[in-house]
């Protein structure tokens, strides 16, 4: 099975929207059609700094990624964040998710970035043993706060 990565096109909108769909369901998010649009445009038309890459494996759209920029003040450096990665079920096992790893280490390489972060969460098992393939777990906490009432 030969995985090909690439950035997102427009064409991509139907089955890109069924993965991404398909990581909400995962991640146990309402469905909200709204954010499924807001985010394929940010996406699909690099809003926010965001760069969407897509998994296909015979043409078929079997995983995404979504990275995005941020700079690293204490470093004086830039990052790239992954915000969001997604192996359909029936695709999970075959090195997707390694190939879209790999890609957003090339594309950090590329662009003189510093680092490639994101978190997930502490009981996705099957995802950790991907990531701690590739990458280094560290031992920072992260935190959520509300933004104050007006």
């Amino acid at each position: 099975m030969v995985v090909q990565v690439r950035r997102v096109l427009e064409t991509d909108e139907a089955a890109w929207s069924r993965l991404y769909e398909g990581y909400r369901a995962f991640y146990r998010l309402d469905d909200d059609a709204r954010a499924v649009s807001t985010t394929w445009e940010w996406v699909s038309t690099a809003q926010h700094g965001f760069i969407g890459l897509v998994a296909s494996v015979d043409d078929e759209l079997v995983g995404l990624a979504h990275l995005r920029r941020f700079a690293r003040p204490s470093t004086a450096t830039m990052g790239l964040y992954l915000d969001d990665l997604f192996t359909a079920p029936e695709a999970r096992g075959s090195g997707v998710a390694t190939a879209l790893l790999e890609e957003a280490a090339a594309l950090a390489a590329a662009e003189g970035a510093s680092v490639v972060r994101w978190i997930t969460a502490s009981d996705n098992a099957a995802a950790r043993r991907v990531y701690d393939r590739v990458a280094a777990a560290t031992p920072w906490v992260t935190y959520d706060m509300k933004p104050a009432a007006r």
